[in-house]
Order: C-alpha cells, then sequence, then structure tokens
C-alpha cells in the first residue's frame, strides 16, 4: 500500500475549508424571496390539507353510507 493515509485533524480541515469555499457559492435570497417562498408553501399546504379534509369527509360519509353506523 503506497497510499498514505491523512489524520483526522487534516481530513477534518480540508472538510471545513471545502464547505466554506461551497458556502461562498451559494446564492441567498433577498427578503422579498425569501417571503414570497414561505407564502407560497404555506398557501400550497392549506390547500393541500382542505383537499385532504374534504376527501377524508366524503369518503367518511360514504361509508357511512355503504356500512351504516
Amino acid at each position: 500500500m503506497t497510499e498514505k493515509k491523512e489524520k483526522f485533524g487534516q481530513r477534518a480541515g480540508r472538510f471545513f475549508k471545502e464547505v466554506r469555499m461551497e458556502m461562498k457559492k451559494v446564492i441567498w435570497p433577498t427578503k422579498q424571496q425569501l417571503l414570497n417562498n414561505t407564502l407560497t408553501v404555506f398557501v400550497a399546504c392549506l390547500f393541500i390539507g382542505a383537499v385532504i379534509w374534504i376527501a377524508d369527509a366524503g369518503l367518511g360519509l360514504l361509508f357511512t353510507a355503504v356500512f351504516g353506523k
């Protein structure tokens, strides 16, 4: 085996250096973009929740009609 193993400290140091380099590449959203995206997710969650609630109520009624109380 001709490869030398790096010590843990060297590997950890290289890892954090690479993390810092990658974080510099990140394009962070503006406050307005963050607000828009948050509201979009919130509205989508409410919509999906309403669809599930309506489906549950409808299937509950169907179950009661078919099988009785």
